[in-house]
């Protein structure tokens, strides 16, 4: 995990931000704050959020899901770029994480946009599909415990529209899965996700190399 993009040399990632990143000032206190917790590693990177906000702009999406909060940057990211109208479904497990999250958003005007399900994301998921929300998602984010992410992807992709879009963090896991001789298994769940997303002919795919990768995946 890494809050900015792999591979770039300081000054050029510095150029790319100055020149690039449109961040309300919420949000960057909210990053900042992170940034000091013990586990501020797990917050995605400023680069990312723009373009998750440009696209679920792009789509006109108005009803998206979130699995992962954390301390509520991407969730905050998404709910300022939905209409007022718009609703974001956010999983987590930690409440202490997330009431850093839900200061923000008071902060931000949009907690009113939030619905927080503190509870395993795979019920979460499972309550939604039983409750009749199949297809009726337009954007799914999946940021959370690696060796779910093949149930997570599952459960979104039926939940998302035709046309919908899930994005998927951490896919390059810090450049781990170009190196053969790493075997821990949060790495060798990753590769065989990536794998699985090549050849899944129910998607159109894009792997990004932003931050630790951000997968895209296109319901067809």
């Amino acid at each position: 995990m890494t809050t900015k993009t792999l591979g770039l040399a300081e000054n050029l990632y510095e150029y790319l931000l100055s020149v690039s990143v449109q961040e309300p000032e919420v949000l960057t206190q909210l990053r900042q704050e992170t940034a000091q917790h013990p586990m501020g590693r797990m917050q995605i990177a400023p680069e990312q959020g723009q373009l998750m906000s440009l696209l679920v702009k792009l789509m006109g999406a108005r009803k998206t899901l979130e699995i992962g909060v954390f301390t509520g940057y991407s969730t905050l990211v998404v709910a300022l770029a939905l209409p007022k109208t718009g609703k974001v479904v956010a999983c987590d497990i930690s409440e202490e994480f997330t009431a850093i999250a839900r200061r923000y958003w008071q902060q931000a005007g949009v907690a009113e946009k939030i619905d927080l399900h503190l509870a395993p994301a795979l019920e979460t998921l499972d309550r939604l599909l039983a409750s009749g929300e199949a297809e009726t998602f337009d954007f799914a984010f999946i940021d959370a415990d690696k060796s779910n992410y093949d149930n997570y992807y599952e459960r979104s992709l039926k939940l998302v529209r035709p046309g919908g879009l899930i994005a998927i963090d951490n896919v390059l896991w810090l450049g781990r899965v170009a190196e053969p001789e790493v075997q821990d298994n949060r790495t060798k769940k990753i590769r065989a996700f990536n794998q699985k997303l090549h050849q899944d002919s129910r998607i159109t795919l894009s792997l990004i190399p932003i931050a630790d990768g951000l997968t895209l995946a296109l319901k067809n």
